[in-house]
């Protein structure tokens, strides 16, 4: 068993993890109130809310490592992308010139859309622990990664980036100036989603997998 599937003491966070996750946040706050940005203040409070919630997920769980990292790699992301300017000869989809709005394939690929699918292929990761510590197959052992239980992980990656697409919209609903984007980016952040949680739930079909016959004699 690899040290980034290790479940860690509920008491225990990573200090590092601690840091880094305060840092950027505090950072955050800061370009935000700096810059005037009210809907990353917004965004920010969410965040606030989600690692709370994080931490009592954990604390009944015992998430690994390696996912806690990753979450708090996808909430660094996020503050970044609406954050950090891109110089303005850089392909960017207008008017704001931050992260979020970069292409890294004009017109094809764009920043918003790896953080979705990389944000919500670690949510289907996190449902696959949680149903893991709460259920146990019939006979008794540990819940295994079947075809039909990875899907409904991944279908709830989908849902939490679906209710991801209810707090934009609210965002646009009662802030002047928001980076959310239109119908289509909406389609394609979904798109994004369901890419991430197919791939994160076949990953955990093979690194069960794989783990299951190295343990065996």
């Amino acid at each position: 068993m690899s040290p980034s599937s290790v479940p860690v003491s509920s008491c225990a966070l990573p200090r590092g993890l601690i840091v880094f996750t305060a840092a950027y946040l505090l950072a955050a706050v800061g370009g935000s109130m700096a810059s005037g940005n009210s809907e990353f203040v917004f965004y920010i409070v969410v965040m606030l809310v989600l690692i709370a919630a994080m931490a009592l997920v954990h604390r009944r769980v015992g998430l690994s490592r390696g996912l806690l990292w990753a979450l708090s790699a996808w909430g660094f992301m996020h503050m970044a992308g609406g954050l950090v300017p891109v110089p303005m000869d850089w392909p960017y989809n207008p008017p704001h010139a931050v992260l979020y709005s970069l292409w890294f394939i004009p017109d094809l690929l764009k920043y918003d859309q790896v953080v979705h699918a990389f944000g919500f292929g670690v949510t289907t990761w996190l449902c696959w622990q949680a149903l893991r510590s709460a259920a146990r197959d019939h006979d008794g052992g540990p819940l295994r990664p079947t075809a039909g239980v990875l899907t409904l992980c991944a279908a709830g990656g989908m849902g939490f980036g679906a209710f991801n697409e209810v707090i934009e919209f609210i965002a646009t609903l009662t802030m002047p100036n928001t980076n959310v984007g239109g119908y289509v980016n909406t389609g394609w952040d979904l798109v994004a989603n369901l890419v991430g949680c197919v791939i994160v739930a076949c990953w955990i079909r093979w690194r069960e997998g794989a783990s299951a016959a190295s343990s065996d004699p």
